[in-house]
C-alpha cells in the first residue's frame, strides 16, 4: 500500500481506510456527485466542476474545528476512492451525525456499514456520546444501513417539503 495514504489514515477497517479529504480526491468526488442516483436522496446539488470540488475540499474546516469530519473512503487492496463516510458536527442542532455516500458500483457490498462502524469506534475513542443519522424516508438502502448499525428510530421531520427519518445511537 502507498506509504503516504497509510500515514494519513484516520480509520482502518478490514477492507477500507478512511482519510481526510485531499485535493487528489476532487475528481472522483466530483464524478460520484454527477450520478443522479447517488445524489437522489442527499438534498445536495452536484458540483459544477472539478474546480468546485477542489474548492469545497480546500475550504472544508471540520477537521480544524472539531478534529473529525467526513472522510474519503478507499479500498485497501486497490487504494481506489469509493466515496466518503464520517462524522459531522452541527452547531445549529448541537449534535454529531454520521453520513456516507458511495459510488454506485460500490453499493451493496457492506462498505457503508463497515466504514460507519469504524466511525463509531472513532466517536467512542474521542468522547462523543451520541451520534444521529438522517435519511430521506424513501431511501430504503440508507435506512437499512442505519438500522444495521444498531441505531434506533428517533423521529420523522420535514425539510424542504421532503419527509426524513432520524435515528440515533448512544455510547457510554
Amino acid at each position: 500500500m502507498h506509504k503516504q495514504k497509510l500515514q494519513n489514515t484516520i480509520i482502518s477497517t478490514k477492507r477500507l481506510f478512511l482519510k481526510r479529504f485531499s485535493i487528489e480526491d476532487a475528481l472522483p468526488f466530483y464524478t460520484m456527485n454527477l450520478d443522479k442516483e447517488v445524489m437522489q436522496f442527499t438534498g445536495d446539488t452536484p458540483f459544477e466542476s472539478t474546480e468546485e470540488a477542489k474548492a469545497f475540499i480546500e475550504n472544508y474546516d471540520h477537521y480544524k474545528k472539531y478534529e473529525y469530519g467526513r472522510w474519503s473512503v478507499f479500498l485497501k487492496d486497490s487504494e481506489e476512492y469509493i466515496g466518503f463516510c464520517g462524522l459531522k458536527f452541527s452547531e445549529e442542532k448541537n449534535e454529531v451525525d454520521i453520513g456516507f455516500r458511495f459510488m454506485k458500483k460500490h453499493w451493496n457490498k457492506g462498505y457503508a456499514t463497515e466504514s460507519a462502524l469504524g466511525c463509531f469506534e472513532y466517536a467512542k475513542e474521542h468522547g462523543i456520546k451520541k451520534v444521529v443519522a438522517r435519511a430521506h424516508q424513501d431511501n430504503t438502502a440508507s435506512v437499512n444501513v442505519i438500522q444495521k448499525l444498531g441505531m434506533t428510530f428517533s423521529h420523522f421531520f420535514e425539510e424542504h417539503k421532503e419527509k426524513w427519518i432520524q435515528y440515533e445511537i448512544h455510547f457510554d
